[in-house]
């Protein structure tokens, strides 16, 4: 069995999208955890509807992440976030080469849900960015990881970071002697709310500032002198009109 864990908060416009990507994927051994921040709007009715679990959440989603952990059954598990959309075959083929490949830990390519040009070079750039540093000091996205159940007994998302805990939980599976790959099956669909919200340009600043913080200085903790603040919610009235 598969676990897929989403943690959400406030995501009604986006969590039934994803949930009816997955309801379409051509996987039956599948369960799906829904780690929920207490929304205040129809996140968790929806995910009831399309037979999710429910667990508990927290104000960043690293917790939401560990505390689906703690009632996953599956043999492995892969995170996604409530706004990314599954394309066709994307379980089948990249669970798949998952296994057969023997990795412990590994992510997708991504694609933009988004026809603007810069989005698009922006995720050809990450893409770029996940192959070249696969072997040399590998990165992944929280809505993408597959990742060996056994590994989350050992090492856990750090609740503390405020920025790049996913980057954080990566490094710390590989430097234990995980195996890291990225998976040549289907790219995952990733929304760009936060693109606009934040703007393409800060986008891409913060993303290099995060980076060369966890490099040079380690995690990013809430009141450290370099902090910046991440917002974990449904980002109201911003939506994706490219899908």
């Amino acid at each position: 069995m598969l676990s897929v864990v989403i943690p959400t908060r406030n995501e009604e416009k986006y969590i039934g999208r994803l949930l009816e990507s997955l309801k379409k994927q051509d996987f039956s051994d599948l369960e799906i955890i829904v780690a929920d921040a207490n929304s205040n709007d129809k996140t968790r009715e929806i995910a009831k509807g399309y037979y999710a679990k429910i667990s508990g959440g927290g104000p960043l989603p690293a917790i939401g992440r560990n505390m689906g952990v703690k009632i996953a059954k599956g043999r492995d598990i892969l995170f996604l976030d409530a706004d990314v959309v599954l394309p066709d075959g994307f379980l089948k083929e990249n669970y798949s080469e998952f296994l057969k490949r023997g990795f412990d830990i590994a992510t997708t390519f991504v694609k933009p849900i988004s026809n603007n040009i810069v989005d698009k070079i922006i995720y050809y750039v990450i893409n770029k960015g996940y192959k070249f540093y696969e072997k040399r000091s590998p990165a992944a996205q929280g809505y993408n990881i597959f990742v060996m159940r056994k590994w989350l007994d050992k090492v856990k998302f750090d609740e503390r970071i405020i920025l790049n805990d996913d980057l954080d939980f990566v490094q710390r599976v590989w430097k234990a002697g995980g195996e890291f790959g990225v998976l040549n099956g289907p790219a995952i669909n990733v929304s760009v709310r936060r693109l606009k919200k934040e703007g393409r340009v800060k986008f891409v600043l913060k993303g290099i500032y995060g980076i060369l913080h966890y490099k040079m200085k380690g995690p990013m903790y809430p009141g450290s002198k370099l902090s910046i603040n991440y917002d974990f919610d449904g980002y109201d009235g911003i939506e994706d009109s490219d899908f």
